[in-house]
C-alpha cells in the first residue's frame, strides 16, 4: 500500500466516526429541544394558573377590604 491509500483509508475512517457522532449528537439535541419546550409549556401553563389564582384573590380580597372599611367608617361615625 502506497501512502496516499494509507492516508485515504485513515481520512475515510475519521469522516465516518465524525459522521456517527454528528448524527448521534443531533438527535441528542433534537430529544433535549423537545424536552426543553415541553418544560416551557408546562411552566407556561403553571403561571397563567398562577396570573388567574391572583387576579381571583384580588377580586375577592378587595370587596372584603372596602367593606371592612367601611364599616369601621360607620363605626366612627355611630361613636361621635
Amino acid at each position: 500500500m502506497d501512502w496516499f491509500q494509507i492516508l485515504v483509508v485513515v481520512l475515510a475512517i475519521f469522516l465516518a466516526i465524525f459522521l456517527v457522532a454528528g448524527i448521534v449528537l443531533t438527535i441528542i439535541v433534537i430529544r433535549l429541544t423537545r424536552q426543553i419546550q415541553s418544560i416551557a409549556e408546562n411552566a407556561k401553563t403553571a403561571v397563567t394558573k398562577v396570573a388567574k389564582t391572583a387576579t381571583n384573590m384580588s377580586n375577592v380580597t378587595s370587596p372584603l377590604y372596602l367593606s371592612r372599611f367601611i364599616g369601621k367608617f360607620i363605626k366612627k361615625l355611630r361613636n361621635k
